[in-house]
């Protein structure tokens, strides 16, 4: 739910409010230029009021200008980690607390054991189950040992993270919990302590690997005479349909129907008018919850000075910029762990190449609140390999049979390199620095990078953690199982008897830590044009170039693309003809252009009403005929193309001309208007829409609206992604407001950031928060960036000390 956070504040931090008439116009369709950025220097933080005696450990101004963002200054790190916890608490208290509840292993305690947990990505398991997972992690002291190991992180993350609790418990102690999502529950307490935030953070990189399978981790028991375990699996991948592979990969967390993603554009010095670089960044992730971003903005005087997004729970900036280089992120296809496979001897003995062992089985006791009061003990157990947990996934081919079990092992649980690698990145001078800090911290977790910088460079890379499997090792490894899973999702299941053998991992001297692969065997470019990614593989960043011979636990190589990407693509390739570049304007505006590449293909030649035609719906095809093919607040058809999409073949059926390697961009296409598929799927788009008595000619803005809870139904554009082929991403997921509507929406475009670099040392940040920076609807900072984003507007980032102290809400300075 959203929420609001108390804005009350303790005698101990003084409050100045500032009046500026004239002064609130953020929401811009004009470019703004900023000047070079002038952080305040030490004097800034002088106290507001007398000093208070002894020495503080943690000291930050927390400065909050329009939208709610805070802009936070300290002297070092854990200060400037301090002033990033109170903030984040000030914005979104109730997750914040939730989030720490998920990594202490306490939500059976708080909520309930069968209640449902979802973070609205990859997860979905009851409460027990997270907590009989969290608490053998901590059983294990997982985090613990990373903490003192060469894997986990260094000195400054440490010091963010310790400053990042006393922040939060800060906020706790001296303001008033107001949101009436978490009012008055028992966990309120400031007590946090950094062990419950890197446990938070681990939990955030397995959210593609280990944590896809919690469910099917705590529930794995060894098989029985009633449940042998040994369904029917067809080991040819011609044996599957197109909606059996889509049932896999939507088990291995990869749904074609509800994909995690993004889109990045980076264009050039060579191609811009500005002769640097500028970005366009909008991942796509949920509105609420675990994975929602908040904006903030970290200075250290003359050492540090980053803004963007972090995702709850992240002391550091996910995605953002400094003066010199700007970055976003979009997923990976990348697989971040693989499963084994081990004969079994009995129930729970194994085979290896050194002799027969045994599963070790790991008991936890979760404590659970009753339904009529007080509390119980609930006994779990789970089972291990040396490589990692058993899981029982009947729906990914993986079941524990009397013949077999399998293993994950997971190489996002093998560090705790996360909050190094954004805090590094932070301190990049260009994008080859960006690439190099990540590739040393060695801990992006499951994502792609786009970058630019000040110098006019455009980087594309997948950089990110992957199991260090080249072709060669997966090929001689495979089992059979293993390799149908390889043929039709790209994850190759290895054998387990000679996991620690010839079927290890491997180790490249350029890697961080042994078990991934180093830089010389992840894929990546920089260009003086443009690159994008929108959740494709690596393959294709730019159209001139070809990224090739990769492993394929990494990605696919020559195949196909979404209209997605297609669109993201050809924002870009249609700006640049002639002799036309991208202006700080025109990549912006690409954003708000809400054009949909799969109306755009199919209307070719007028195949799109033919089809319509066909039907001999008369008055909805005279709706779609008139259609602008967009889907902007105001256009009319829209939902009669995004159910006709939502109906069509998604076989070759569709195309008279099918993919091209040599033409990826522009193919499939042509329409094929003689398919009685197609036209069946028009024709039920229509009757859907009449059953439903959803007007044809009803506006697109008053069919999608915000969904987000609590949220009003303010009118928005964007839609499908992938199918449908808009880049402004929306959907719908999860518990919604505006049932009534035709689609509220809870999901996509996020935190927006279109970033150019201008002459002078000036930078030019637009940003918009989709869902807003505060979670309660009573929060002024609640909807407002939702209404901007609607309008089709922009937020002008107060980046430089200027334009901070012009736009300046209130400003508190804290100490602990």
């Amino acid at each position: 739910m959203r929420r609001l956070t108390a804005m009350v504040v303790a005698c101990s931090m003084v409050p100045v409010a500032v009046s500026l008439p004239g002064a609130t116009a953020t929401a811009t369709s004009p470019v703004h230029t900023q000047a070079l950025a002038h952080p305040p220097t030490s004097a800034a933080l002088a106290p507001l009021t007398a000093k208070p005696k002894g020495k503080k450990r943690y000291d930050a101004s927390v400065r909050f200008t329009e939208h709610g963002i805070p802009h936070i200054t300290a002297t070092n790190f854990g200060s400037l980690g301090f002033g990033s916890g109170y903030g984040a608490a000030q914005a979104s208290i109730c997750t914040l607390a939730d989030t720490l509840v998920t990594g202490r292993g306490e939500r059976s305690r708080w909520f309930g054991a069968e209640g449902t947990y979802t973070d609205y990505v990859t997860l979905t398991a009851s409460n027990l189950q997270v907590d009989a997972f969290v608490t053998d992690l901590r059983n294990r002291r997982v985090v613990e040992k990373l903490l003192k190991s060469d894997a986990g992180p260094e000195k400054q993350a440490k010091a963010m993270v310790k400053g990042y609790v006393a922040g939060i418990n800060k906020w706790l102690r001296t303001n008033k919990v107001t949101d009436p999502d978490c009012k008055g529950d028992g966990y309120l307490k400031p007590n946090a302590k950094a062990i419950d935030v890197w446990y938070g953070v681990y939990l955030a990189n397995l959210l593609a690997s280990a944590g896809v399978f919690v469910k099917e981790i705590v529930d794995a028991d060894p098989p029985s005479p009633s449940d042998p375990g040994l369904p029917d699996i067809p080991l040819r991948a011609s044996s599957y349909d197109a909606a059996e592979r889509d049932a896999l990969l939507k088990a291995l967390g990869k749904d074609p129907e509800s994909p995690f993603g993004s889109n990045a554009t980076a264009i050039g010095g060579g191609e811009t008018t500005t002769g640097k670089g500028m970005l366009l960044g909008n991942p796509h992730f949920p509105w609420f919850g675990r994975y929602h971003f908040t904006q903030q903005h970290l200075t250290i005087p003359g050492r540090y000075d980053v803004a963007g997004a972090s995702l709850v729970g992240s002391p550091v900036v996910n995605i953002g910029f400094n003066n010199d280089v700007a970055w976003s992120h979009t997923v990976s296809t990348a697989f971040r762990f693989t499963p084994y496979e081990y004969k079994l001897v009995g129930q729970t003995t194994y085979l290896t190449d050194s002799g027969p062992r045994e599963l070790e089985r790991r008991v936890v006791e979760v404590k659970v609140r009753k339904a009529g009061g007080g509390f119980e003990t609930v006994t779990e157990d789970l089972y291990r390999t040396d490589q990692g947990y058993v899981f029982d996934s009947p729906a990914t081919f993986t079941p524990w049979s009397v013949t077999s079990v399998w293993a994950i092992r997971d190489a996002n649980a093998e560090h705790l390199r996360t909050i190094d690698t954004f805090l590094q990145m932070g301190k990049a001078k260009n994008v080859r620095d960006l690439l190099r800090r990540q590739d040393a911290a060695g801990g992006m977790p499951w994502v792609n990078t786009t970058a630019a910088d000040r110098d006019g460079n455009a980087l594309y890379a997948d950089h990110s953690v992957v199991p260090n499997v080249p072709n060669e090792l997966k090929n001689r490894c495979l089992t059979p199982v293993g390799a149908l899973l390889d043929e039709l999702a790209g994850l190759p299941g290895l054998d387990g008897t000679t996991a620690d053998t010839t079927c290890a991992w491997g180790t490249d001297s350029d890697a961080q830590r042994p078990g991934i692969f180093g830089p010389e065997n992840l894929p990546s470019t920089v260009r003086r044009d443009w690159v994008m990614n929108a959740n494709d593989s690596y393959w294709l960043p730019n159209p001139a170039e070809r990224l090739e011979g990769f492993a394929t636990i990494i990605g696919c190589e020559q195949c196909d693309r979404t209209m997605r990407t297609r669109m993201v693509s050809q924002y870009v390739i249609d700006r640049l003809k002639g002799s036309r570049k991208e202006t700080p304007r025109s990549l912006a505006a690409h954003q708000h252009a809400n054009r949909l590449r799969a109306a755009e293909v199919m209307s070719e030649d007028g195949a799109l009403d033919d089809v319509c035609d066909a039907t001999g719906e008369t008055e909805a095809c005279a709706v779609l005929k008139a259609w602008d093919r967009r889907s902007e607040r105001t256009s009319v058809g829209t939902h009669l193309f995004e159910e006709f999409i939502a109906r069509v073949p998604a076989d070759s059926e569709l195309w008279r001309t099918q993919f091209s390697v040599s033409d990826p961009l522009n193919t499939p296409r042509d329409l094929n208007t003689g398919s009685p598929r197609v036209i069946s799927a028009m024709q039920d788009a229509i009757d859907s829409l009449r059953d439903r008595k959803i007007p044809f000619d009803k506006a697109w803005g008053d069919l999608q609206v915000a969904g987000d809870p609590g949220a009003p139904p303010i009118g928005l554009g964007g839609g499908t992604g992938d199918s449908v082929g808009n880049a402004n991403a929306l959907a719908s997921r999860g518990p919604v407001t505006n049932l009534g509507r035709y689609r509220s929406v809870t999901y996509g475009s996020s935190h927006i950031q279109s970033i150019a670099f201008l002459k002078k040392g000036r930078l030019s940040p637009r940003t918009i928060l989709t869902y807003s920076q505060d979670e309660d609807p009573a929060s002024p900072y609640s909807t407002d960036q939702t209404r901007l984003f609607g309008a089709g507007k922009w937020v002008r980032f107060s980046w430089t000390d200027k334009q901070i102290r012009k736009n300046l809400v209130r400003k508190v300075r804290i100490r602990s």
